[in-house]
């Protein structure tokens, strides 16, 4: 391989080096430098498998200057966030839409307008992760928004309770890719002991958007007619689709390195070039295992099956107290819609600390470890944090729930919910990046399948929330919540930190990264 080094001028373009890789197009009508670089191209991949030119391939997204890899991500990021404000960004506007669409207040649906939504990322993630994995990202995550986008809109013309739910489920579902892709997607661009501040960033978003939707809901509830909450967002989604046209690329790496046999195969005229990925399977089959695979990971993955419960119990506390919180100040409190939204302040900058504070802790304890291990990284290392900010979210709840129900001064139940929205972001950030580094390319698989679970607590909790604190209380209510966390949550992560490589390796499913 040594030649392939040296100059071009090595390497000959005699009419018999031409026949000899088979080149369909005329000679005439090709460069000297073109016909060199096809036979170099020839001479590499003569075992006609087809993959990055060394570690330092610039096609290789994680080659890609840090600029270009970090607009990607705050873009992909973007697209992650406008969906979970939608979900939750009608949640003041409700009495109005009930009362325009004729639906009894207080009851199961009323609830199901703002959390069917979420019931379509239980569904989503299981189309647009394995169509992921066939036609790469770009065109998943573009199209999907678009799906968003019209079906969003179209809930601001819905004339009856069956337009609302069925137009709200449609949108949940374009609006499910990035949830279950971006993580992918993070994972193309930056290696694992890069990947922890990207990461962050990325989880920040389906944190602080349920918060920040009602925050600006509110606002809209108390000024303005329930429609504009729909057409505001999709104005702003409008935007980001044209920023995703212009910055968007490409990074699936099994795309990329398809993409790049198709082209050599066209220009050497050599049909047996194939990317080191393709497995030569019809598209049909390849969608139907994509599409198991999240299901067969929920099924018969330890890994996956422990967070997934744990991420369906957080993401249905969190949409519970999307549901309820501007109760808690308006009914107990006596404020105003407007200024009662200003309070998911306390969800918001909970998820962004623990999200942001934790990543820079989780590089930081992921490097001492792999260094203290001999330079060897393991998805273990992404842990210890967890056992930290597991703990956080019994204790905010509690705090919410007791200050809440004795009416104490209003910035103790905020303290309480900045507390457990603090584990909320650390959990996300170290659960997410855990599974990214044990799956590897079926990572955004692994993600669907978690995604799709914790979708349907999300979808189910807000249901029984009037119940549960009907007759429990905000004390009792909470208190029930904190226990479960308690008992799912804590254990979890010493668990895995001790039996994870034993479990690893009994998998068929982990590819794990160095």
């Amino acid at each position: 391989m040594s030649s392939l080094s040296s100059s071009s001028s090595q390497f000959a373009t005699s009419k018999s080096d031409i026949e000899k890789i088979g080149l369909r197009t005329s000679p005439s009508s090709l460069s000297s430098s073109t016909i060199q670089a096809t036979i170099r191209t020839t001479i590499e991949y003569e075992n006609n498998i087809v993959t990055w030119d060394g570690p330092n391939d610039p096609e290789n997204p994680r080659n890609w200057r840090n600029s270009k890899r970090w607009v990607v991500t705050v873009v992909v990021s973007l697209f992650t966030f406008i969906s979970p404000v939608a979900s939750s960004m009608i949640a003041p506007s409700l009495p109005q839409v009930s009362r325009d669409l004729h639906i009894q207040p207080g009851t199961v649906l009323e609830s199901m307008t703002l959390s069917i939504f979420v019931l379509a990322y239980a569904l989503g993630p299981l189309i647009w992760g394995p169509l992921s994995e066939l036609f790469g990202r770009l065109v998943v995550i573009q199209s999907s928004n678009l799906f968003f986008l019209v079906f969003n809109t179209a809930c601001a013309f819905a004339a009856t309770p069956a337009q609302m739910l069925a137009f709200r489920f449609l949108a949940g579902l374009g609006g499910a890719a990035p949830q279950s892709v971006g993580g992918g997607i993070v994972g193309d661009l930056w290696s694992p002991s890069e990947r922890g501040i990207a990461m962050s960033v990325y989880s920040l978003a389906p944190l602080v958007g349920p918060s920040t939707g009602p925050l600006v809901g509110g606002w809209v509830a108390q000024k303005s007619r329930w429609q504009w909450v729909f057409w505001s967002l999709s104005i702003a989604d409008g935007i980001l689709q044209v920023a995703g046209f212009i910055f968007m690329r490409e990074t699936y790496h099994p795309e990329l390195l398809k993409r790049k046999a198709r082209a050599l195969r066209k220009v050497s005229g050599n049909d047996k070039l194939r990317s080191i990925h393709e497995t030569g399977q019809r598209w049909t089959t390849v969608v139907t295992h994509g599409m198991v695979r999240p299901l067969k990971f929920l099924v018969v993955e330890p890994i996956v099956q422990v967070f997934a419960i744990y991420m369906a119990l957080l993401y249905g506390i969190l949409y519970l107290t999307m549901t309820t919180f501007v109760e808690v100040w308006t009914d107990q409190y006596g404020q105003k819609s407007g200024v009662a939204g200003i309070h998911y302040l306390a969800v918001a900058l909970g998820s962004t600390v623990g999200g942001q504070v934790g990543a820079r802790v989780l590089n930081t304890v992921y490097r001492k470890l792999k260094a203290k291990n001999g330079g060897i990284a393991t998805p273990e290392m992404r842990l210890p944090l967890l056992m930290v900010t597991a703990t956080t979210l019994p204790i905010g709840l509690l705090i919410f729930g007791w200050t809440s129900k004795r009416r104490d001064f209003w910035l103790l139940p905020d303290f309480g919910v900045f507390i457990f929205s603090i584990g909320i972001g650390g959990n996300w950030t170290c659960i997410q990046t855990y599974l990214v580094d044990n799956y590897a390319l079926h990572a955004a698989s692994a993600i669907s399948g978690v995604s799709s679970f914790r979708a349907l607590a999300g979808f189910g909790f807000p249901l029984f929330a009037s119940d549960l604190y009907g007759k429990l209380g905000d004390g009792w209510g909470n208190t029930v919540l904190a226990l479960l966390c308690l008992v799912i949550g804590c254990p979890a992560p010493f668990i895995f930190y001790r039996y994870g490589p034993a479990l690893r390796a009994r998998s068929k499913s982990t590819l794990v990264e160095q």
